[in-house]
């Protein structure tokens, strides 16, 4: 029986996202949708046989037909429908942010643990990718020993003209964040933001690169690059130094070519070329947990612990200083997740 998905918010990811489960999964099926612009809603859903528009994402989400819901609408309306879908007693997969605030993800993690069981999955897509399970597979093994250091860099072609430097780390270094956190099974207790030389190519006033430096609670020091004006392509990358060797982040762009004295390769133009099997498996796997209980991925503990040092960064970058990161003790329901 297939998996009946309602999907709050179709506009770029939310369709990649439809997609996905329409024609490239198996298990799953969007029967409803939904957007703030509801035309924009309804030219989706003539592609979906069957599929039901509604006016709100609480509609939606009290439709019988609605199994599980999929949340990719605007950050800051995460909590609501997250809430509403706890509420519901309905799994709900929802794009990260899990919400905005500390104070929000805190709501949604008191709301899950009244529940009794888990029910949202955050997308921290890059824990699905086969580069990154096979570093985790190595720091597991212990192969390398404990891990000492790690290296990372996070880099984009180029961003809109709104981005900020508060969306680099809210938006660019939280993955770094989430896959810190995942790798080491540790959690960050500080963040450092650091500001070298500008890049020529950096819109006026906009601080291009940042260094972040995350300290986990082990000692491990982090340092993230997040660059987001490179031009040549994006660029994902990662080294963990161990006390007996390093495994690093391996490439995912296809074959590299080593001819007449030259090397060539290819460079991912954005995050859905590099990301998209990741994608693919992400969502394959949600399903096949849903169908028989409940998800296994991202917690909403993992959403709050990246929202809560991305708070910290914010800061960091504001204050130029050394920012502590201070999480509440986690409840019962997360801790073998």
């Amino acid at each position: 029986m297939s998996l009946d998905v309602g999907v709050i918010g179709v506009g770029m990811i939310g369709q990649d996202h439809i997609r996905r489960l329409t024609h490239v999964l198996s298990g799953a099926r969007v029967v409803a949708v939904t957007d703030s612009d509801l035309d924009r809603a309804r030219t989706v859903a003539d592609d979906l046989p069957g599929a039901t528009v509604h006016g709100s994402g609480q509609e939606l989400i009290d439709d019988p037909a609605v199994a599980a819901v999929l949340v990719t609408s605007w950050g800051p309306t995460h909590e609501e429908y997250v809430l509403a879908a706890i509420a519901a007693g309905k799994q709900v997969f929802v794009e990260k942010p899990l919400a905005t605030t500390r104070e929000a993800c805190e709501r949604i993690i008191d709301a899950e643990v009244a529940a009794g069981r888990r029910l949202v999955q955050v997308g921290f897509m890059r824990r699905y990718d086969p580069q990154y399970r096979a570093m985790k597979a190595v720091v597991t093994s212990g192969e390398i020993g404990v891990p000492l250091v790690v290296h990372a860099a996070h880099r984009n072609a180029s961003v809109p003209d709104h981005y900020t430097a508060d969306m680099v780390i809210n938006d660019t270094v939280v993955h770094d964040v989430d896959t810190t956190r995942w790798l080491l099974d540790d959690e960050i207790v500080a963040v450092t933001v650091l500001k070298p030389r500008v890049s020529g190519r950096a819109a006026p006033g906009f601080q291009d690169p940042l260094v972040v430096l995350l300290e986990t609670a082990s000692g491990v020091l982090v340092d993230v690059e997040a660059s987001v004006n490179v031009a040549y392509g994006y660029d994902i990358r990662g080294e963990i130094l161990g006390e007996q060797g390093t495994v690093e982040l391996s490439e995912s762009a296809g074959a590299v070519v080593k001819t007449a004295g030259r090397v060539a390769g290819r460079v991912p133009v954005d995050w859905r070329e590099r990301f998209e099997r990741a994608f693919d498996v992400e969502f394959q796997e949600w399903v096949n947990a849903v169908r028989v209980g409940g998800p296994t991925g991202p917690s909403s503990w993992d959403g709050y612990a990246a929202t809560v040092v991305c708070d910290a960064g914010a800061a960091s970058l504001a204050s130029g200083s050394r920012e502590a990161v201070v999480l509440r003790d986690k409840p019962d329901l997360y801790k073998d997740a």
